[in-house]
């Protein structure tokens, strides 16, 4: 971390748990001789004696010559205005009075106060005349109710976090009083980090191994003709240059400050080196001639948020509508997050939607986890290319086109696309790996280029799914692997199997778990062990298509499951998705938990192949439509009368 003595002038975020030594690093950091501003923002609380006592012991420690400041809202943007040093401890609490003055805790959209509020803040400290510390608490290292209110201020403290970092010159992680300085967004593995105990003075700053190479655009076949998903757009070799900085795939700030495009180092961004071409399977997805899979390295890198100007004007123009405050319900919140990917207000109706179904063989399968035996994987891909199966009449009469790729079956099918086959079927979960590094990295990138391929077509849209059988023990392996629950927490009855299915299942679960648990802190070595072909496909898929800026909608188990690695892969990528219904499937219920996303719909539909994801195109035109053709209140003259005005007025 940079000094933080004049000339230089850093911005340095502290980040910790509870109790976790935090704000004493960070006042440790200013040392005793400067005349530090102390802007404290929690607000006392009437009666509650043990916060005073927090607030008398951190005021005791400081010295004297210290000036404290209580501020709140706005006015701590006002307060990093005037010189420094400062000291701001903490976030947490800020944002916690930006909420309630909101009333955002059971707004059914959280207010555009809150979102202003937080932009101001940024602001302020990015422009800070003087030295500036900013404590905020690291979110997943305390208590937070899992509740609707718990996971608003989770999401909302993890973005102000994320937001504050990037005008920061410094981040520092306080663990048991010991600070880890962690390394610049996109620095990647190579950088370099050394604990350091908080015991004062300065720490330093964490170096990434060299320059990242900006990723230009690769040259794509026609998306219509994929015999050549070999080229994806972030493929970068050693000798490679950078394209056009307005060229799709460049790093351009949007008026936001949102990132669009595709910089080097975006999840699942990859860099090479040269190689010999890889593919041992007959129509595999390959790399480009120098590159082997096993070379490619995966980085996760944040995903721009969707426009926050829109979602804000949107929610504006929703609540002019002429109609009740709140009257549009969760209509009117779709149309605010369709404003929000699109930025636009109001957005238009998605009308090129694209249903895209995979299809792939699991080896568990072969161990009867599933009422259908594994060969009907095959079949429900040839009947889905022939338009018979649930999800393809539902998309005829939606407007949306269908898709079908054979990533992973093992005897093909007839009318599934075999270009982007990766491998024939995995291995069986819990006895081996499903797939090697190589064919997990392959599958990823595939994915990723489907996502392009979509994309380029001119997709506004994108439902993934997959058609094969037994995928959601793999599924179900994931979300206990990433959430903490146990094998029976996430055993469902999926395809309608009986008892003797369901211990089968259960059995295979605890297995793979275990093989699980040297990877639980590496999503691509998790969805490589226990996951399977389409899954990662599905990860890779749902990362791009954040990435590029284009909505998804999420249905069933193994869709929600690659979605949470995905998250994983591609922070912030959630923001882009939106969950068609729950299911009956109880690991996906902790999928629509962990992701704080709540379904449109709840028909109980149970075929997993995407069709409820289907059945939300309409309400999503017509959430669009709403915000763009309804009138105003004040232009319908549809306006609340007095409330005191005899029965009868205004009919």
């Amino acid at each position: 971390m940079c000094g933080v003595t004049p000339p230089v002038e850093p911005r340095t975020l502290v980040l910790g748990g509870t109790r976790s030594g935090k704000s004493r690093h960070a006042e440790e950091l200013l040392g005793d001789d400067a005349a530090v501003r102390y802007l404290a923002t929690g607000r006392r609380i009437p009666g509650d004696a043990d916060w005073d006592a927090r607030i008398a012991a951190h005021a005791a420690r400081r010295p004297v010559h210290w000036t404290t400041e209580e501020v709140g809202g706005t006015g701590l943007a006002a307060a990093l205005a005037r010189p420094g040093p400062v000291l701001v401890d903490d976030l947490a609490t800020w944002l916690t009075g930006v909420l309630d003055d909101a009333g955002a805790w059971d707004a059914p959209v959280v207010p555009a106060a809150v979102d202003a509020a937080v932009e101001g803040l940024v602001a302020a400290v990015a422009a800070a005349p003087g030295p500036v510390v900013l404590v905020s608490a690291e979110t997943g290292l305390g208590v937070v109710p899992d509740t609707r209110a718990g996971r608003v201020f989770r999401d909302r403290l993890g973005e102000l976090n994320a937001a504050v970092a990037r005008v920061c010159d410094d981040v520092v992680l306080v663990v048991a009083g010991r600070a880890l300085p962690l390394p610049a967004a996109g620095a990647g593995p190579g950088a370099t980090t050394t604990p350091v105990a908080a015991t004062g003075g300065t720490v330093a700053t964490a170096t990434p191994a060299g320059p990242a190479t900006p990723a230009g655009p690769a040259t794509r076949a026609d998306p219509a003709t994929p015999a050549d998903p070999a080229t994806p757009a972030t493929l970068v070799g050693p000798g490679d240059t950078a394209g056009p900085a307005d060229a799709p795939g460049a790093e351009v700030p949007d008026p936001d400050g949102d990132v669009a495009g595709t910089p080097a180092g975006v999840p699942g961004a990859v860099l090479p080196v040269t190689g010999a071409a890889a593919g041992d399977v007959a129509g595999a997805a390959a790399t480009p001639a120098s590159v082997t899979e096993s070379d490619v390295e995966i980085v996760p890198v944040t995903v721009g948020r969707p426009d926050s100007r829109s979602r804000r004007e949107a929610v504006a123009l929703v609540e002019g509508l002429a109609m009740p405050t709140g009257g549009l319900g969760r209509l009117g919140e779709l149309g605010v997050w369709l404003a929000s990917c699109q930025g636009a207000c109001p957005p238009q109706a998605p009308v090129r939607a694209r249903v895209v179904l995979l299809a792939a063989d699991h080896g568990i399968a072969a161990n009867g986890v599933s009422a259908y035996p594994p060969e009907v994987s095959a079949v429900r891909a040839t009947a889905a290319a022939a338009g018979r199966l649930p999800v393809t009449v539902a998309a005829r009469a939606a407007g949306a086109t269908v898709r079908v790729v054979d990533v992973g079956l093992v005897a093909g099918a007839e009318g599934a696309e075999p270009g982007w086959l990766v491998s024939h079927g995995t291995g069986r979960i819990d006895r081996e790996d499903a797939l090697d590094g190589e064919r997990a990295t392959a599958a990823w990138l595939t994915g990723r280029r489907l996502a392009d391929a979509e994309i380029d077509a001119g997709a506004d849209l994108l439902i993934p799914a997959t058609l094969a059988v037994g995928a959601t023990t793999p599924a179900a392996t994931l979300v206990a692997a990433v959430t903490g629950a146990e094998p029976v927490a996430v055993v469902g009855r999926a395809s309608g199997i009986d008892d003797r299915a369901w211990m089968r299942k259960a059995v295979a679960i605890r297995d793979a778990l275990r093989r699980a648990r040297p990877h639980l802190r590496d999503p691509l070595a998790l969805l490589r062990t226990v996951g399977g072909t389409d899954l990662l496909v599905l990860a890779g898929f749902l990362a791009r298509a954040a990435e590029r800026r284009v909505p998804a909608v999420l249905d069933g188990l193994a869709v929600g499951a690659a979605a949470l690695l995905a998250e994983e892969l591609a922070p912030g990528a959630k923001d882009w998705w939106v969950a068609a219904q729950p299911s009956t499937e109880p690991a996906a219920t902790l999928v629509l938990e962990h992701l704080s996303l709540v379904p449109v719909l709840d028909l109980a539909v149970r075929t997993e192949d995407g069709t409820a994801a289907v059945t939300t195109l309409p309400l999503l035109v017509g959430a669009a439509r709403l915000l763009a053709e309804t009138g105003s209140a004040q232009d319908t003259g549809v306006l609340p009368g007095d409330v005191t005005a005899p029965a009868g007025a205004g009919r």
